[in-house]
């Protein structure tokens, strides 16, 4: 059993502010399938209440969060005409130290977003 886990959240970049109520999907990635394996929503403080992959679960390999950006997008009045700039936003990324805490936060704002590997 491992001891790392994965931690995430979401700041609206665009309002300077954290972004409640995302759904987030997490998939484990294996040649050319993915697996969902968690599901979570952003608390008021844009992070989820647990870690969304948590020790025991924690392996290392391939994975990708999906952020349903385009609601949160059109609840907050940024949407823009349809179609939307950024809707799901897909972040695929590799674990290789089972042991470690890797966090993977996404910036958003209506027509961008960045992330890095954060603590």
């Amino acid at each position: 059993m491992s001891n790392g886990y994965l931690t995430t959240h979401v700041l609206d970049t665009a309002r300077g502010v954290p972004a409640p109520g995302i759904a987030i999907a997490l998939y484990r990635v294996s040649g050319d399938s993915r697996d969902r394996i968690a599901e979570a929503v952003t608390n008021a403080d844009g992070r989820t209440d647990a870690p969304i992959l948590p020790p025991g679960d924690f392996a290392p390999g391939i994975y990708e969060l999906v952020f349903s950006a385009g609601d949160y997008l059109r609840a907050t009045g940024q949407a823009g005409d349809a179609p939307l700039f950024l809707d799901a936003v897909p972040i695929r990324f590799g674990i290789s130290d089972a042991g470690a805490h890797y966090h993977v936060p996404l910036l958003l704002s209506p027509f961008g977003y960045s992330t890095y590997r954060g603590s």
